[in-house]
């Protein structure tokens, strides 16, 4: 009985050492995870993207602005001159966050109390207020959690004495997600993860089924050009990624109250363009993979990477720069953007236009290299 064991065992090896994309996958998806959990990842959201709205004349402004960059939680990336424009940037997720500096900064800033002064009796305090104001896009957890961090930030740079330290220096104003609902943030983003998990598994193993079962006889002998073929695949799947979006914004509405402010045409084009480039994707995965298991392991391949550095569960912002390249390349990235921003913020399409365009643009690739790594016949 050892002897037949041994001789399955031996068997089963062999065949493993001759599957080179499975042998692949099982070194490779432990070196993936290990560097994306340990490079890559990070919760301490830092340089995050973010304006400034300066309305005061007075020296101290540029003080306060350079005390608050050294900080390193954000990077000032754009001036506005007004606060309409510093919340549509916002809503267009161009910064993460936008310090507004009142006329009457210099005022209050003079009038903040020094150190040791907070404890004295109330009626003895001098009257203090925020100096500034932190405009939010609070539909990110991590990210208005982060900016909360500075609201007892010290002045003693920017005036040149001791500030109290236990009165808030700075007021925070949270758009979009006010209440600090995480599930508001999850639900949105949780479209770009089944979507890509779905659509890129249905036609991952397409063409790949289409030989197991001895269906490309048939497909040789038809007129049908691989352009054409590739497009009958994945035709029927965008009908069903519609359904499931329809399904999680309705179920994430009604169980979680989960706030739905853009436009549905708005939506319904973001979808369909991330649902094609998903579903290209899979078709390209298709041409590569000889079996249908290893159809699966690409696509886990490409499933870990879309749930870690998307977004979706980590801050884009706090991702090191080659992370962020990577996470650039894969569409999870910008639909996650997208339905944000279209579900949470009411932002447009138009207002979109790079993600969208990508997207556009990858799905075309993608079907050009499926057509062209398909061939009309048998190896």
């Amino acid at each position: 009985m050892l002897l037949r064991i041994f001789a399955v065992v031996v068997k089963e090896l062999r065949q493993l050492s001759r599957d080179r994309m499975t042998f692949g996958m099982i070194v490779m998806i432990p070196l993936v995870q290990l560097m994306l959990f340990g490079y890559a990842i990070n919760t301490d959201a830092r340089h995050l993207p973010a304006g400034v709205v300066n309305l005061s004349a007075s020296a101290y402004a540029p003080r306060l602005v350079n005390a608050v960059q050294a900080s390193q939680v954000v990077d000032f990336k754009r001036n506005y001159a007004n606060v309409m424009e510093a919340e549509a940037a916002l809503t267009r997720g161009e910064v993460k966050a936008v310090l507004y500096i009142p006329p009457d900064f210099a005022e209050r800033l003079l009038r903040f109390p020094n150190q040791g002064q907070a404890e004295l009796p109330i009626s003895a305090q001098p009257l203090a207020r925020p100096v500034a104001q932190w405009l939010v896009d609070g539909s990110d957890t991590v990210v208005a959690a982060t900016i909360k961090s500075l609201r007892q930030m010290p002045l003693n740079e920017v005036l040149d004495r001791p500030v109290s330290a236990t009165v808030a220096s700075l007021e925070v104003v949270q758009y979009f997600n006010p209440e600090q609902r995480s599930v508001v943030n999850i639900v949105p983003g949780l479209l770009g993860v089944i979507l890509t998990m779905t659509m890129v598994m249905f036609t991952s193993a397409a063409i790949v089924r289409e030989r197991e079962q001895g269906n490309m006889e048939f497909l040789i002998t038809t007129p049908i050009r691989p352009i054409e073929l590739m497009l009958g695949k994945i035709l029927p799947y965008v009908v069903v990624g519609l359904v499931q979006v329809s399904i999680i914004l309705g179920a994430g509405h009604v169980l979680f109250d989960v706030p739905f402010r853009g436009g549905l045409d708005s939506m319904a084009l973001a979808s369909m363009l991330f649902i094609c480039a998903s579903l290209t994707l899979g078709l390209v995965i298709s041409t590569i993979a000889k079996t249908q298991l290893q159809s699966m392991q690409l696509t886990i391949f490409v499933l870990l990477p879309s749930i870690l550095l998307s977004g979706f569960m980590f801050p884009y912002e706090a991702m090191p720069v080659a992370a962020q390249w990577i996470a650039e390349a894969l569409p999870a990235t910008h639909f996650m953007r997208m339905s944000r921003a279209i579900v949470l913020r009411d932002a447009q399409v138009m207002e979109l236009s790079f993600d969208a365009l990508w997207l556009l643009g990858f799905t075309l690739v993608g079907l050009v290299v499926a057509s062209l790594r398909f061939a009309k016949r048998l190896d």
